[in-house]
């Protein structure tokens, strides 16, 4: 049996990774977290970027009172987010999640853990400072980190994978998007991502942008808080009777046929740029619409997109750079850190690891939860708010089966 001394894993340290070390902590058990504190939104989100969520959708979940967004910017001096019409910046809410991280998590090790395999009834982890670790239970929560999906069509004029100084990148790969400025850049994409990433390389001197918007004939913007339907339940992502379904009945998803969560973890709540961001785009930014990418390539130097309509009629696109806005897809191969043998053992269900009711995988011990768990408990695992189902359900669970 494993010690009860050993402690429980928690891979990542962004919102999820911990506020389930702090409901695991208040559950009496020992718990240790690897990563770098928020580095996903310190790294992978562009200067100068808000947050499309309402500060109510953006509060960490911790079981001690406290510690949401606004008690943050109470004790901290922070310009007040409360309001739905406030609108967070990135940086703020970095702020907010180290400030949560030193007050309930302060033993974070900033390590990078390079190998999870079974040992015994427990597992062992391998990190980059060649300490190897026991462990109970393992949580992965490592967010975004490795996960950006490059569409096929790219791909061929990205043969290496995309890179920030190459001719094709992902959004992932810019913070400072000023790194662009001066050049003749395409976004590809019509989510927020996409939409608010054409208008910040506007704002900061790029010398042409343009949005391949693939296939869509329109991109859209979502309602300001006085134009949401006064007759519908609220919820943190707008007044919805669906929005309310899936943000406070997320246990009932997993029930659903696999084909219906995949779509709907791609269609709820998908591409739409904030209210707040309409007009700072439209009449600023073209948009080229209605039109797919059939392929790319690399021509002097410069990428250069064919692209067709639904009439056959076709086109091309030079650009200086393409700045590939298109999301993130959770793929096991990419959480390379769990053994080769411990991922054949994960049980794989519409696009994710197929979870149970307290988040754990196929593999006893192993949970995971954020985005890899969307495909079991619905699109608001993309989301920070997510937070407040996850996480207790989790902790909750791993105290029952370790504690």
């Amino acid at each position: 049996m494993t010690d009860s001394r050993t402690p429980v894993a928690v891979i990542g340290a962004g919102p999820y990774g911990l506020s389930t070390a702090a409901h695991l902590k208040a559950c009496g058990l020992p718990v240790r977290v690897f990563g770098e504190p928020m580095v996903s939104w310190r790294t992978q989100m562009p200067m100068g970027m808000l947050l499309k969520s309402t500060p109510r959708a953006s509060g960490i979940d911790v079981p001690q009172a406290g510690h949401g967004l606004a008690d943050f910017c109470a004790a901290t001096g922070e310009t007040r987010y409360a309001s739905d019409w406030d609108v967070v910046p990135v940086e703020a809410f970095v702020r907010y999640g180290e400030w949560v991280q030193r007050r309930l998590v302060p033993e974070v090790e900033q390590v990078r853990v390079v190998s999870v395999d079974r040992a015994g009834d427990g597992f062992e982890l391998k990190l980059d400072s060649g300490d190897q670790v026991g462990a109970r239970a393992v949580v992965v929560a490592t967010g975004l980190s490795g996960i950006a999906h490059l569409p096929p069509e790219l791909a061929a004029a990205a043969p290496e994978g995309p890179t920030a100084a190459g001719p094709v990148s992902h959004s992932s790969q810019h913070h400072d998007l000023a790194a662009l400025a001066g050049r003749d850049v395409v976004v590809v994409g019509a989510g927020q991502s996409a939409l608010e990433s054409a208008v910040l390389l506007v704002e900061g001197g790029a010398a042409s942008v343009r949005v391949v918007a693939r296939g869509r004939a329109a991109v859209g913007f979502g309602a300001p808080p006085d134009r949401q339907p006064r007759l519908r339940p609220r919820t943190p992502f707008g007044n919805a009777w669906s929005l309310y379904a899936f943000s406070y009945h997320a246990g009932a998803f997993r029930h659903l046929p696999p084909p219906a969560r995949r779509f709907l973890v791609c269609r709820v709540l998908g591409p739409l740029g904030a209210w707040w961001l309409r007009d700072r785009f439209l009449g600023r930014v073209p948009v080229i619409q209605g039109r797919r990418i059939v392929r790319a390539r690399v021509r002097d130097g410069r990428p250069v997109l064919a692209l067709r309509g639904a009439d056959g009629h076709g086109g091309e696109v030079t650009a200086d750079h393409v700045l590939a806005a298109t999301g993130y897809r959770m793929r096991l191969a990419a959480l390379d850190f769990l053994g080769e043998g411990l991922r054949t053992e994960i049980a794989v269900r519409a696009g994710g690891p197929l979870l149970d009711g307290g988040f754990g995988s196929s593999v006893p011990g192993l949970y995971f939860t954020g985005l890899p768990a969307a495909a079991s408990f619905g699109p608001v695992m993309r989301f920070v708010c997510g937070t407040e189902f996850a996480s207790p359900r989790l902790a909750r669970a791993v105290a029952r089966a370790y504690g």
